[in-house]
């Protein structure tokens, strides 16, 4: 059975999240680099990756609303041809517009409190694109 590694990428932070069944997604960790050192975070990555026997990565992709792809988007497009380079693990790019405010609006309506919100937010929103991408690669139509 495939294992698969979601990643929300921050400029700062990598929010994780594995599904070990490929039908449910769950939080793993939240992650802290340098900021804007990407090197660094493609290096956790795959470190994670390689621990947890991962199979299938899901990179979170930011588009803007009116899908074009900004800054943001090409450092996720240049983070994946660089994880790439180090392992055999396929690595799919996953719209990941509004992820974070779903994880936030969750949170919020579970009442966790704004302290929580903060620390498990990138790892929700890793959640949030990793049970899009299943969802997803699950509907015959796609």
């Amino acid at each position: 059975m495939k294992r698969y590694l979601g990643v929300d990428l921050g400029s700062k932070t990598i929010g994780l999240a594995i599904s070990e069944s490929g039908i449910i997604a769950q939080a793993l960790t939240t992650l802290r680099f340098t900021e804007d050192q990407y090197d660094e975070a493609v290096a956790m990555i795959v470190k994670h990756s390689k621990a947890q026997h991962i199979d299938v990565i899901v990179l979170g992709y930011p588009k803007h609303m009116n899908n074009d792809i900004g800054k943001r988007g090409l450092i996720s497009e240049a983070v994946k041809e660089k994880i790439e380079a180090q392992l055999d693990a396929k690595v799919v790019l996953q719209d990941e517009r509004l992820s974070t405010k779903s994880a936030l609006d969750a949170m919020i309506a579970g009442g966790a409190k704004r302290h929580i919100q903060k620390q498990k937010k990138d790892e929700l929103a890793a959640v949030v694109i990793l049970q899009n991408y299943l969802d997803r690669k699950g509907d015959p139509l796609t």
